[in-house]
């Protein structure tokens, strides 16, 4: 089953601990943190904001120590330089206009491409990358994968509040990164070359300078033999995390195991499969979504159960059982959104959401 490998990608908000707000402080961290973890580190557009990737992991153990591991160096970096992280995808308080880009030739054009869309970019994500050697698979897992997109976002959902304002959305950052072109839910191909017309024509057309400007819910990554999955939110605690990316790679390993049984899955329409996506972003896991085969409305922790029960026969060839298992916990109590609400809730101090933050997010994560 070490065909199904593993990558994750976690993007962390820099806080300042007795402000609570995001801090401009990326270059105190990454100098130390390359020395440790090498190119496993990096920042991002934003200089409040530091992203971590694991290697290339066989199983889901694996992706677990190494995920883990990253998230404790980070922290324990961050400390001694008197910050935090939080792993939530926006911050409850900053306003996007006051952070500062960093210095790299590659921001400095897009923003100049994008202008405020990417100026306002104020979000923070989740990226799980599932290998799948051939191509075509690849297009065709992709095809089948877009019905789930919708349900997985709704576990992760981390970004109720904006700019100091409780948006009413479980999935704010998903509004945010929508004002990207070519994001959102992609449109299904029949082969790989018929994918690969679409990118030549953006190519020739100048509407893009590479492929990784598409920047789907879900893509095959031009340069890595895997299907990358980005719709979520990160989740706030590591073990969710975990869960989700365990999940992403039984959906992938369930999917090939039909095509090779000769068994498809039904495709659905893009615009059908953006109403259950939409369903995520504002209810998370309250709402219901619908399922378009008995073509009613039912709740979503019901259709995520059904989800758990598809992949349930290539757990244990995968070696994730008790990850995916996990998501049971996650229907329980909610997600990180649902806690920060319930926080707010409780004190109406946005400032104590972020202390819980940054609690929840080295829960379980070593001291170092």
């Amino acid at each position: 089953m070490e065909q199904y490998t593993l990558g994750i990608e976690e993007e962390f908000q820099i806080i300042d601990p007795q402000t609570r707000e995001l801090k401009s402080h990326v270059s105190e961290i990454l100098e130390e943190g390359r020395m440790i973890l090498g190119e496993q580190v990096k920042p991002e557009m934003i200089q409040a904001q530091i992203e971590v990737g694991t290697g290339i992991c066989r199983n889901i153990e694996e992706a677990r120590k190494d995920i883990t591991n990253l998230r404790a160096i980070i922290s324990s970096l961050a400390r001694k330089k008197n910050l935090a992280i939080v792993a939530a995808s926006t911050h409850p308080i900053s306003q996007w206009k006051e952070q500062k880009i960093y210095d790299d030739p590659h921001y400095a054009l897009l923003i100049e491409e994008l202008q405020m869309v990417a100026r306002s970019l104020l979000i923070f994500g989740l990226h799980v990358h599932v290998g799948i050697a051939d191509r075509d698979r690849q297009v065709h897992i992709m095809n089948a994968a877009r019905y789930f997109l919708p349900h997985v976002l709704a576990l992760s959902t981390s970004s109720p509040f904006w700019l100091g304002v409780n948006t009413g959305l479980k999935s704010y950052r998903s509004e945010v990164f929508k004002k990207f072109p070519r994001t959102d839910i992609p449109d299904h191909f029949d082969s790989y070359s018929s994918f690969q017309r679409y990118v030549d024509l953006l190519l020739k057309t100048n509407s893009i300078s590479n492929p990784k400007k598409i920047w789907w819910d879900v893509r095959m990554h031009p340069n890595f033999p895997t299907l990358e999955f980005r719709v979520c939110d990160i989740p706030t605690r590591v073990d969710d995390t975990i869960a989700l990316a365990a999940l992403f790679q039984a959906i992938v390993c369930k999917l090939d195991r039909l095509i090779e049984k000769n068994l498809g899955f039904r495709l659905y329409r893009r615009m059908l499969i953006q109403e259950n996506k939409w369903r995520a972003v504002r209810y998370g896991l309250e709402g219901n979504m619908i399922d378009f085969g008995k073509q009613k409305e039912v709740p979503t922790r019901d259709l995520i159960r059904e989800l758990l029960e598809f992949v349930d026969d290539v757990l244990d060839d995968l070696g994730s059982r008790k990850e995916v298992e996990h998501i049971h916990t996650i229907l329980e109590r909610g997600t990180s959104a649902d806690e920060q609400l319930q926080v707010f809730q409780q004190t109406n101090d946005l400032k104590a959401v972020v202390d819980r933050l940054m609690e929840r997010t080295i829960e379980n994560v070593p001291m170092m």
